[in-house]
């Protein structure tokens, strides 16, 4: 699936804040705290998944576009 750039950018910051909890969750696994760990490394898991998988308001126009494009318009047939 193809990304826009909007996407792409939103896709870069939900990655840049999921990295220090990353970091901070490996440090707790390291130290003995696997509880803590593994809740903070899932959270972080789970904020880069639904900003990937989960579609907001704001891309239902970009949806319902894509589907009317592909149904009116129609592919040039290769000979």
């Amino acid at each position: 699936m193809a990304r826009s750039i909007t996407s792409t950018i939103g896709l870069a910051a939900t990655v840049a804040l999921a990295v220090p909890l990353v970091i901070f969750g490996i440090e707790q696994l390291l130290a003995g705290e696997h509880l803590v760990g593994g809740i903070v490394l899932a959270i972080a898991a789970l904020m880069v998944l639904i900003e990937e998988y989960l579609t907001t308001p704001t891309d239902i126009p970009g949806l319902v576009a894509e589907k009317t494009v592909g149904a009116v318009v129609e592919e040039p047939e290769e000979d």
